[in-house]
């Protein structure tokens, strides 16, 4: 795959994942502007992980029975006018509506990922698809950085705006780019839609990559969702340009994605899911000792990102060597339980939070930390002993 087109993927993965984090830094100025509840401000992060669990479930798929590069396209179209519906939004209510509608057809981030491991080589799959998924997570984390800044120089509503500008722009790269890659299966959608039950119900390691990554992700998503909260408030009462500065620090644990992909095509992921977990829950165990520090969070946000960035690329190495004939479907399964965990982290960090403040945060998250390592106990018994499944069609 030459560098230009790998750049493509990665970018377009990126940027449209990160459409569905533009509200993470803006909650308190959302909440402001609408004269919310912070549990509705909050609400709209949750709505749009929840939609886009909905879109990668029930959309994602179709990359096995349609070309998908004329499934990103479409989706790119309609992530253009949802943007512009969200940075038009008068009432609260309304960009609830656009938040989770955006969620659902923001999954063409998750249609990359797949054609991406399609159009790669045996041998290099794990860099490759290491090299995408670095771009996705850097438009998880630097899409904070980008919507805190510009909100607090140019207003909320031009980050839809410019964000959508983008979109368009990715839209005439991909046209023009992208190959078109044939399915490889022909099955009516309803069909497609049951072989998902028997993908899942016939591999043990899907089901337990999914679990491990699921609990290290509700803690991922617990602390970003509660983040703006803590630090707008005592004792750090930092601005909206600041907290959004934090993406920067994560998104260097981001850049470790394309390493973690070529340690796991040379000696295999188990180590590094291990490695992952213990950085994910020493990070989070010494922000609980320092809660107060504002360095310790800083250096607690770089090294547990970096832990579950090295867990996911771990992950989906193992799940994209199942069934190469069903790649889509099982990047629909293993991402749509990761993002339901996203909203699980969502709902439970800012509820937590409301009752119990920033220790109970961190204290979740350490306990999704050691629910994530006995899944993985489990995960790593079932890959040693694991037998090349048949074509599941």
């Amino acid at each position: 795959m030459n560098k230009l087109l790998l750049w493509v993927l990665s970018f377009g993965t990126g940027l449209c994942v990160a459409t569905i984090y533009l509200s993470q830094p803006l909650v308190e100025v959302l909440r402001q502007q609408f004269n919310s509840s912070l549990w509705q401000a909050a609400m709209i992060v949750t709505l749009t992980q929840i939609g886009y669990a909905f879109g990668i479930f029930f959309l994602v798929p179709l990359g096995d029975i349609v070309n998908k590069k004329f499934l990103i396209q479409i989706k790119l179209v309609l992530i253009t006018l949802l943007l512009i519906l969200a940075g038009t939004s008068q009432t609260i209510s309304s960009l609830l509506l656009a938040s989770f509608v955006l969620g659902i057809v923001a999954c063409a981030a998750q249609d990359f990922v797949p054609l991406a491991a399609d159009l790669a080589p045996t041998a290099e799959r794990g860099r490759i698809v290491g090299t995408v998924m670095s771009g996705l997570l850097l438009g998880i984390l630097l899409s904070r950085t980008f919507s805190g800044v510009t909100a607090y120089h140019l207003g909320w509503r031009s980050v839809f705006f410019i964000c959508a500008g983008l979109i368009i722009f990715i839209m005439i790269l991909t046209a023009r780019l992208v190959p078109s890659h044939p399915p490889k299966v022909k099955l009516k959608y309803s069909q497609l839609m049951r072989s998902m039950g028997q993908l899942f119900l016939r591999n043990p390691l899907l089901q337990f990559s999914m679990l491990t990554q699921g609990c290290i992700g509700m803690a991922f998503s617990a602390f970003w969702t509660v983040l703006a909260f803590e630090l707008s408030g005592t004792p750090f009462f930092l601005s909206t340009e600041s907290i959004g500065l934090f993406g920067l620090i994560g998104a260097v644990g981001a850049l470790a994605a394309p390493l973690a992909g070529k340690i796991s095509d040379k000696i295999g992921p188990l180590f590094n899911i291990k490695f992952g977990i213990a950085f994910v829950f020493f990070s989070f165990l010494v922000m609980y000792l320092f809660q107060n520090s504002i360095a310790v969070i800083i250096l607690g946000t770089l090294f547990f990102d970096l832990g579950v960035h090295v867990c996911l690329i771990s992950h989906q190495t193992i799940i994209f060597g199942l069934h190469p004939d069903a790649r889509a479907r099982i990047n629909s399964l293993f991402v749509t339980g990761l993002f339901i965990s996203f909203s699980l982290g969502s709902f439970s960090g800012s509820f937590i939070f409301s009752h119990y403040g920033w220790q109970g945060v961190l204290y979740l998250s350490l306990v999704c930390c050691i629910a994530g390592f006995f899944a993985h106990l489990l995960l790593a018994s079932k890959y040693k002993a694991t037998i090349i499944p048949q074509t599941v069609t």
